[in-house]
């Protein structure tokens, strides 16, 4: 106990000692001792009851503390109380500044930010971006529903995903269809989510003004290179004494570079196409024909083996996903050196499938794989280059994944190989009908 509580509580009861003693003496003058002491004690009992009652009061209404100038047990339980009540004001003052703060900093942000309760999806809070991106008014929409007031915008079956709801990339404001946003729900308490809307009308503008500049120069130069290639093959080194060589580099070159500009063209496609076909995909026939195209561009080189173990076909285009196998396959061969193997597998993932490429190449290092899969990004340039390889693939790939609502899994170590697994979700599956189906691995060794 802290010395002047002690003190405080010391000089109170020596107070009460010497009331209850006058009362004693005075009882002695006037012959009634247990009368004046018993009237002294309820006295003092009484003033003790009337100074508590002062104090519930006060409390009870919340008025500013006084603080006497007394010494007894009273008046350090009020300047007590007195300090608390400063300490309480001064941190209350402090969380208003701070409160006003944060909401100043998100009100002046460009997104769009509400904030949402959890069980009835009402808005409780919104800055002044919501307003003109999401059409939100103050104070006439707070504690309404998120879902009736962003009309027509198809947030129900996104709200209800809650901490699994993924970010809306590409949706219309309701305010103006031409405005396009990204929508992001952060549940930050267990209460309470975040809506983030942010304007990316500009970036998606950009982005295709890119993919039209690049189909438009790869068309332009898919001419030009065709008649190089053409005149070309035209040439004879017999024509020509000691050009051999210089000939031979021309058409490697030239041929790269129209290979280059169908990749281009590819992608540039897929990145402008929203939906795929729906198709039935056989994959026995698909598999024949990745073992036949590893085979021809392996020449004997190394061990391909390729292994049905899901028994199932998948949904979706037949020429796209030849597309992204065959590039897996092709890079497994062109990155593996000769005597090593090269596997593919098609297997059963829960209700999914999963098709993995797997190689003993010369691996990839970890800190090159969160990019493997970004335009004309190489581990090794001059690696690539020798192998014919545009840096473009592994791009041509993930999209093609993408429109198949599938995703590009890669793990690499270095100087063991790699494995490339395509997943595909189990509404990508379909039973398989065709009778036909691939051998065991070792049928396929070669």
């Amino acid at each position: 106990m802290p010395r002047h509580i002690r003190s405080a509580w010391l000089k109170t009861l020596a107070t009460l000692a010497l009331l209850l003693l006058a009362a004693g003496v005075l009882g002695l003058l006037s012959g009634h001792v247990w009368m004046c002491i018993a009237l002294a004690a309820i006295g003092a009992l009484a003033w003790h009851y009337w100074r508590l009652r002062r104090v519930l009061r006060r409390l009870t209404a919340r008025h500013r503390w006084d603080v006497g100038d007394g010494t007894g047990v009273w008046n350090e339980l009020d300047r007590l109380l007195y300090r608390n009540q400063l300490e309480m004001r001064t941190r209350k003052r402090r969380l208003l500044d701070m409160l006003r703060s944060y909401r100043a900093a998100a009100a002046a942000l460009p997104d769009a930010v509400v904030v949402v309760d959890r069980n009835s999806q009402r808005v409780q809070w919104f800055n002044e971006a919501a307003t003109s991106l999401l059409g939100l008014h103050h104070p006439g929409d707070l504690g309404e529903a998120l879902v009736e007031r962003l009309q027509p915008m198809p947030l129900a079956h996104w709200l209800a995903g809650g901490r699994n709801a993924e970010p809306i990339l590409d949706v219309p404001s309701p305010v103006d269809p031409a405005i396009r946003l990204n929508l992001r729900l952060i549940p930050y308490s267990p209460d309470y989510w975040l809506l983030i809307a942010r304007d990316v009308s500009k970036l998606l503008r950009l982005e295709q003004v890119r993919r039209d500049f690049v189909a438009n120069v790869s068309h332009e130069l898919r001419t030009p290179l065709t008649v190089v290639h053409g005149y070309l093959d035209m040439m004879e080194p017999e024509d020509f004494p000691g050009t051999g060589p210089m000939l031979e580099e021309m058409r490697k070159q030239s041929q790269r570079m129209a290979q280059l500009v169908e990749d281009l063209l590819t992608l540039s496609r897929l990145e402008s196409q929203e939906h795929t076909e729906e198709e039935a995909v056989a994959m026995a026939p698909m598999l024949a024909t990745l073992r036949r195209e590893a085979e021809a561009h392996s020449q004997g080189r190394h061990q391909i083996s390729v292994v049905d173990n899901a028994g199932v076909d998948l949904q979706g285009s037949n020429k796209e996903l030849h597309s992204a196998f065959s590039n897996l396959v092709t890079n497994a061969v062109r990155y593996t050196p000769a005597g090593g193997r090269v596997e593919v597998e098609l297997a059963r993932e829960g209700q999914g499938v999963v098709l993995s490429v797997r190689d003993t190449g010369y691996g990839i290092p970890a800190t090159h794989l969160p990019r493997l899969t970004e335009r004309f990004y190489r581990v090794s340039s001059s690696r690539s280059r020798e192998s014919g390889g545009t840096g473009l693939g592994l791009s041509i790939v993930k999209h093609i994944l993408g429109l198949h609502h599938a995703r590009l899994e890669i793990q690499s170590e270095v100087g063991k190989g790699s494995v490339f697994s395509c997943h595909f979700d189990a509404d990508q599956v379909r039973a398989r009908t065709e009778t036909a189906s691939l051998p065991s691995a070792e049928d396929f060794s070669a």
